[in-house]
């Protein structure tokens, strides 16, 4: 796996809610060693803006082509040698089907994400989800 220690690390993610349902990513956290369940995101590369990086991101993890809307929230997380800086658009889906994607900064071998699935409120009360914020206030700013 790449490491991303002891450098700043900033992603761009997408919040896509339909049917209220929230999309997320199941994937192996490099900072705690165990599967979390995100919204699917990833790192800005040189040059790229955190709106493009967001559509690019959710396209690789999932096969959506999305439109990114406005900024929702931001996240920072500081633990041990990590330090990532987060930023959360809302999304709209424009086409495609729902499909498992790749981290392209990782081997076909070494791949991180083990699902996407789309859950309900319910279903995420019984998850290890990160942020916080996706558990509590996301659901009061989209009902």
């Amino acid at each position: 796996m790449l490491s991303k220690e002891n450098q700043v690390r900033v992603r761009s993610c997408g919040i896509l809610v339909e049917d209220n349902q929230l999309l997320l990513a199941e994937l192996l956290s490099p900072i705690t060693n165990s599967f979390i369940w995100m919204p699917p995101g990833g790192g800005v590369e040189f040059g790229e803006t955190l709106k493009e990086t967001a559509k690019r991101e959710f396209f690789e993890e999932t096969g959506l082509t999305v439109s990114v809307q406005e900024l929702m929230h931001v996240d920072e997380l500081v633990q041990d040698a990590y330090h990532v800086i987060e930023f959360y658009y809302r999304v709209e889906r424009l086409s495609g089907e729902l499909a498992l994607g790749i981290d392209p900064e990782y081997s076909s071998a070494d791949q991180i994400i083990r699902q996407v699935a789309f859950k309900d409120k319910d279903e995420l009360q019984k998850l290890n989800i990160t942020p916080y914020y996706v558990l509590e206030d996301l659901w009061k700013e989209i009902d």
